[in-house]
């Protein structure tokens, strides 16, 4: 694409690029932006032409012939793997005789993590990023193209573009500049604090819970965790979306950028929960188990999370798409935002017309379960 004397280039996967320059326009704030992580799913077998995501990441290179920005995009066969669900809509095109597949993904591959997607040095390069998007859609005749957990300051780019926005929710946990568990726990209601710590007892009984990170992950650790998350994949998606490679292929290249929590019973790891490390935030991604504990899962995804944002100063933790299960513990509904580009008219506007009636009703429902949270009401906070 050009104008402007602006070229965008496809290359053939995040590999291609040197990871310096890639991270370069990343950053280094969301570790699923970052040159390892996404050149880890091409290398491990996770995305590639055979898994129905053929890498496309998009780059325009400035004068010195590196990158100024880049986007991580793949060609996509079907919309598993994404959860910003469109499957309604692919079935709706298709009956009425148009091919939904393949589209262009905007995303990080299995990962509903709030992010930017237009990642560049130069900000206003970020049109020049979307216009190369839907040429790419023009010039290979694939109906649509779809960046998915879009950041909110990028909204507005997508939207000057005609890109259509979609509206969904999830659960954060915002740390208010709490010094413990205890100290979070008394901004909660009475009956909230009880249930919290009752439940907290019965999952680690017996238990041991171990935190590790860096070179204290092993590949016997990666085997324990491929375990749990192999059960969990096969129960959620019918076969698990990541090779056993690629957690070694992590394991070798952002260890510290890892906290792996592990439940031991005698020793053994019986349960385990994978979180990765941000600047700001800890983001929760898998969790598995071999043995049933009653509340285990809750303890290792969401109460461990918190202590370990608490203890390294971390702003929120974010713990995976769905579950409203989590509002009771802490954990409070956000918007999330996608934008979506059609080639055909008559598609567009069948979509634009859902989104006008699902995105009241999503606002709607944010703020009522957020008025029913958990914690307390005004008044004086009672002793931890």
């Amino acid at each position: 694409m050009s104008g402007e004397s602006i070229v965008a280039r496809i290359a053939n996967g995040v590999s291609a690029f040197d990871a310096a320059d890639w991270d370069r326009c990343a950053g280094t704030e969301n570790p699923f932006l970052g040159h390892a992580f996404l050149s880890a799913l091409e290398a491990s077998g996770s995305v590639g032409p055979r898994t129905g995501w053929q890498p496309l990441p998009i780059a325009i290179d400035g004068a010195d012939g590196r990158p100024d920005a880049v986007l991580p995009a793949y060609a996509k066969s079907h919309s598993q793997g994404e959860y910003v669900f469109d499957h309604g809509w692919a079935d709706a095109y298709a009956r009425a005789g148009g091919d939904y597949y393949p589209k262009l993904q905007i995303a990080v591959p299995f990962t509903p993590v709030p992010g930017r997607r237009l990642l560049t040095t130069t900000p206003a390069l970020a049109p020049a990023l979307i216009a190369a998007a839907e040429q790419i859609v023009a010039n290979n005749g694939l109906s649509s193209a779809h960046a998915t957990f879009i950041a909110a300051e990028e909204v507005p780019a997508f939207e000057s573009a005609g890109w259509l926005i979609r509206v969904d929710s999830q659960f954060h946990w915002h740390n208010d500049g709490y010094e413990s568990f205890d100290h979070f726990l008394a901004a909660l209601s009475s009956a909230k604090r009880k249930a919290i710590r009752k439940e907290r007892a019965r999952a680690v009984e017996g238990l041991e819970i171990v935190h590790l990170t860096g070179e204290a992950i092993t590949e016997a650790h990666w085997d324990a965790f491929w375990t749990f998350y192999q059960d969990t994949g096969a129960r959620k998606w019918g076969r698990p979306y990541l090779t056993r490679a690629f957690f070694t292929e992590i394991g070798a290249t952002m260890a510290d950028d890892i906290l792996l929590i592990l439940a031991l019973r005698d020793g053994q790891p019986i349960a385990g929960a994978l979180n990765f490390i941000g600047s700001q935030a800890l983001y929760g991604r898998y969790w598995g188990c071999t043995v049933d504990v009653p509340h285990l899962h809750f303890e290792l995804c969401y109460y461990q999370a918190i202590d370990a944002a608490i203890a390294r100063g971390l702003a929120t933790v974010e713990a995976g798409a769905q579950g409203s299960h989590k509002l009771a513990r802490g954990y409070r509904p956000v918007p999330t935002y996608s934008a979506h580009h059609f080639a055909d008219p008559r598609l567009r506007d069948a979509v634009a017309h859902y989104l006008a009636a699902e995105r009241p009703a999503v606002l709607g429902e944010i703020e009522e379960l957020d008025a029913m949270g958990p914690f307390r009401k005004a008044g004086p906070a009672p002793e931890a």
